[in-house]
């Protein structure tokens, strides 16, 4: 677009980036100074989903003279707004899925393998009343160029610049530059499994819960309501499952992998820290490697018999071209695979993926808890396509509607 055909409120979004930009631009040469100044390090501010990050407590109240307002998340440190956000560049799915649950699910211009998570995503967002969400056809931005994102011209860039900047072909200077020139950074993705992060941001990165990273993308946008209502089900979700979850010595054995094929087979740890395990670590499964196994490594059918799991959770299991008939066969047709226990008491479940957001986490910490713990939460239907099973409503763990209302603004 050319700067001298915009509207007065086209004008208006343009000083909110200048303005915005050369904040965060001064937030990264500083080493996220706001975060220096109040002695973080690299830690988690809490293991706990449900806790209320003090950054966003102090955020609600930093409202300066004309209307802005700043929020402040590691790695970016301090960031002024003129006015919320409209359109938004992602990266990852977790932070689409905020934007999406804050009602800007429109407004998203990228993100990872957007067809793929598209399909997944509305496997759920099918039992959503009156919500619909369409990332088909997004730019694509698990390697982002610098040109796009001019293309682009998003009002903010929701994604993590110290992972950014691990790609090739992006520096520090980058990351300012689009800063200043086109928006705001404001992201946090190593907090997925406590990474390192690395280069100048290796002694100021601070790790979230995903409900507190929620909750201060929440104040980046205004949507203090809509984030209160759902985390107001996300606490009673939790509450539900930790106040009737059994005694470790009678939980299952677990293994969480993905597989393109049946070959070759990646598993995940499930009670680590980081929002990838933010609906299995709830839950408390036992790991049936005993630790020996490290997360993300490749796995033989000998290595997983020898492991013999009570329940197998198989990442991405419900995308639409995922065929679970077809890999519980071959899991069941296999001499070596037959033996396990998940596979000879039918407790091969399909799961949906781990860069979840908090709609995704909703739903995901449902089905898991009837998967592992059937006898406390309820029988998980017997899945082979389609969307997320239609659950009787005095079986469900969570308010379907009570979510609708929040992505949609009647709350």
């Amino acid at each position: 677009m050319e700067r001298d055909s915009e509207t007065p409120s086209e004008q208006t979004r343009r000083e909110y980036l200048r303005y915005g930009g050369a904040v965060v631009a001064g937030s990264l040469l500083a080493g996220c100074s706001s975060n220096a100044d109040t002695g973080a390090t690299t830690g988690e501010t809490s293991s706990d989903e449900n806790a209320t990050s003090t950054e966003a407590a102090s955020n609600a109240d930093t409202v300066a003279e004309g209307g802005s307002y700043s929020v402040t998340m590691s790695p970016v440190g301090t960031v002024t707004f003129e006015s919320p956000p409209e359109t938004v560049f992602t990266r990852l799915t977790h932070h689409a899925d905020m934007a999406f649950a804050l009602g800007r699910g429109d407004g998203i211009t990228a993100m990872h393998a957007p067809d793929y998570y598209d399909g997944l995503w509305n496997q759920y967002v099918e039992r959503l009343p009156d919500v619909s969400l369409d990332w088909t056809s997004l730019y694509s931005s698990w390697k982002p160029s610098k040109e796009k994102l001019y293309e682009l011209d998003s009002d903010i860039h929701l994604a993590d610049p110290a992972w950014i900047t691990q790609l090739d072909k992006w520096s520090q200077s980058d990351i300012q530059e689009i800063a200043e020139n086109i928006s705001p950074w404001f992201g946090n993705s190593l907090s997925d499994i406590h990474r390192e992060p690395t280069g100048e941001w290796a002694n100021n990165y601070e790790y979230y819960g995903l409900w507190e990273q929620f909750e201060l993308v929440a104040e980046v946008f205004r949507e203090r309501t809509r984030y209160e209502e759902l985390a107001a089900v996300n606490e009673q979700l939790r509450s539900t499952i930790e106040t009737n979850l059994p005694p470790k010595s009678e939980r299952p054995t677990a293994v969480m992998i993905a597989a393109a094929d049946i070959e070759e087979i990646y598993t995940y740890t499930m009670n680590t820290p980081g929002f990838l395990t933010a609906h299995t670590r709830p839950l408390g499964p036992r790991d049936a490697f005993e630790g020996s196994v490290e997360s993300n490594s490749v796995i033989d059918f000998e290595t997983l018999l020898e492991a013999d799991p009570d329940v197998i959770l198989h990442l991405g299991g419900m995308e639409p071209k995922t065929d679970m008939v077809e890999r519980r066969a071959a899991f069941e047709e296999d001499p070596v695979t037959s033996e396990i226990a998940a596979v000879k008491n039918d407790r091969v479940y399909a799961q949906g993926a781990r860069y979840q957001g908090p709609i995704l986490s909703l739903f995901q910490l449902e089905m898991t808890a009837k998967q592992l713990y059937p006898d406390v939460f309820g029988e998980w239907p017997t899945y082979e396509k389609g969307p997320y099973p239609e659950i009787p409503a005095e079986e469900q763990l969570f308010d379907r509607q009570r979510v609708s209302n929040a992505i949609l603004g009647n709350v």
